[in-house]
């Protein structure tokens, strides 16, 4: 209750100081002269034209040669992540490959009552056993499958980030059509006007 009373006479003292001020006081308005800067021209950006087909292109670009859409919409810097990717699938494919190889013709010669094998080792047993041949044929097989998927997503991936590159470099980010919040002071009581514009420029 004691707020409530406050507040009332609070606003009441305020009121009747704004009354009186306006009696004693003539309304004044004086205008000034102020030196306006001139603004910068922009530099303005040169829009390409839209290419329709240029996403497209790019793509095809990328499924002939590796690399080769990201250097037409000039991202140079990914070239060198593309074949650093691919070589990595591909050393990986022929690495696995090589040891399946290796184990499967050592189990070959085994079925073929051959002893002469480099798992074989000097003494009457072997190092390997031929169960163990067995196992490792079909781990490195599943590894080299999998090297393969994943060279084959890689290349994929580069098609598809190409093209994508092409759709985003086509997208107009110019100043015509704009959101720009802003603050503008009423010219009077100098209060903020708080506000939201869109503007379109043709």
């Amino acid at each position: 209750m004691k707020i409530k009373f406050f507040y009332i006479i609070f606003f009441a003292l305020l009121s009747i100081q704004n009354i009186l001020a306006q009696e004693n006081e003539e309304l004044k308005v004086t205008t000034e002269e102020v030196p306006v800067k001139k603004k910068k021209k922009k530099r303005e950006r040169k829009i390409r034209p839209y290419e329709p087909l240029a996403p497209a292109r790019a793509a095809f670009y990328s499924a002939v040669l590796p690399g080769l859409g990201q250097a037409y919409t000039k991202k140079y810097w990914k070239v060198p992540i593309v074949y650093a990717a691919l070589g990595t699938g591909i050393y990986f494919y022929i690495d696995n490959n090589n040891n399946y190889n290796r184990f499967r013709d050592a189990f070959k010669r085994r079925l073929s009552g051959f002893t002469d094998d480099e798992f074989y080792g000097n003494g009457a047993t072997p190092r390997i056993s031929n169960e163990q041949l067995i196992s490792l044929q079909e781990r490195f097989r599943r590894e080299k499958e999998l090297s393969l998927l994943i060279t084959v997503g890689i290349y994929l991936l580069n098609i598809v980030d190409a093209n994508v590159t092409a759709h985003l470099q086509q997208y107009n980010i110019t100043d015509d059509l704009s959101f720009k919040p802003k603050i503008n002071f009423n010219e009077f009581d100098i209060r903020p006007n708080y506000g939201v514009s869109l503007n379109y420029s043709f």
